[in-house]
């Protein structure tokens, strides 16, 4: 039986999910995200997750089936752009602003990342969550910061690094945790886009 498999109860019609208030709603995800950094998935149940928020457990399955979904449900719930706050009035500022904007969240979404990895590898649903709260709208926010610059004749539409600015972006996010074993901070960020992000736009 797998950790899933603990958590999943008999089946349950949705016309049985009670209303709760948003506020409520978000205290429940809040602990679930924070009980995942802090102990990692496997250990997390609905269970603990009741205890916490002072909740029936049933309370949550009547909401969200099984723990991945109600996992899946936390993570969709904090998708946003940060990036898509960001605009300068040019690509090299904007980019060095999303040095400074990562280097602040990072160590809690490396954490998360971290603590979900092999969930994600089993859980389709789970990994495609991840993707669009962390991943994704950040992803879509870089490529309108490329497209503002190519309008503006910064960059060449040609230049083939725009298509890799955002690998090179979430790649030193996860990478330097693991060849460093500390987190890419803002200051670490921005000396990287100064010293190999702007130079293969040509901004340097």
């Amino acid at each position: 039986m797998t950790s899933q498999d603990a958590d999943r109860p008999g089946p349950v019609g949705s016309s049985r999910r009670s209303k709760i208030t948003p506020e409520r709603e978000r205290e429940f995800f809040d602990a679930v995200l924070h009980q995942i950094r802090e102990c990692g998935y496997d250990a997390v149940t609905m269970e603990g997750i009741a205890a916490s928020t002072r909740c029936s457990k049933s309370t949550l399955y009547r909401q969200w089936r099984t723990k991945p979904q109600f996992v899946a449900a936390a993570l969709r719930s904090r998708g946003q752009a940060r990036f898509a706050r960001i605009d300068t009035g040019t690509l090299a500022g904007d980019l060095r602003e999303v040095a400074r904007s990562a280097g602040e969240w990072s160590p809690q979404d490396a954490t998360l990342f971290q603590a979900l990895g092999h969930a994600v590898v089993q859980d389709r649903e789970l990994a495609q969550a991840l993707r669009e709260a962390l991943v994704d709208p950040e992803i879509a926010a870089l490529e309108a910061m490329l497209r503002r610059g190519v309008e503006r004749g910064e960059v060449d539409a040609g230049n083939p690094a725009l298509r890799y600015v955002p690998a090179q972006i979430f790649g030193v996010l996860r990478v330097r945790p693991v060849l460093e074993g500390r987190n890419a901070d803002a200051d670490y960020l921005l000396r990287f886009v100064e010293a190999a992000v702007l130079p293969s736009l040509g901004l340097a």
